[in-house]
C-alpha cells in the first residue's frame, strides 16, 4: 500500500527541479499522487476499510492545498505538473 523507497526515489528524480530537490511542491504532489493511486487500488478489493479511507481523504486534501498554492505562486509550474501527472482540473 505504501510507496517503496526505490519508487519514491524514482518519483523524486522525475519531478525534481534541481539535483538536491526533494521537497518542492511538484515532488510532494507527485508522491501524494502515487500514494493516492495505491490507496485507490486498495479500496477496489477492501470496500469497507473506512479507517484507510479517512487517510485517503486527508491525502487528497493535502494535494489539493499544494496545487492551489502552486497555482497562486507560479501558474506555469502548476500547469506543467497537472499535465505531467494527468490530473483533472
Amino acid at each position: 500500500m505504501s510507496v517503496t523507497a526505490e519508487r519514491k526515489a524514482q518519483i523524486i528524480a522525475d519531478n525534481a527541479r534541481g539535483e538536491a530537490d526533494t521537497g518542492s511542491a511538484e515532488v510532494q504532489v507527485a508522491i501524494l499522487s502515487e500514494r493516492i493511486t495505491n490507496l485507490t487500488e486498495h479500496f477496489k478489493t477492501h470496500k469497507k476499510d473506512n479507517h484507510s479511507r479517512r487517510g485517503l481523504l486527508k491525502l487528497v486534501s493535502q494535494r489539493r492545498r499544494l496545487l492551489d498554492h502552486l497555482n497562486k505562486t507560479d501558474s506555469a509550474r502548476y500547469q506543467a505538473i497537472i499535465a505531467k501527472l494527468g490530473l483533472r482540473r
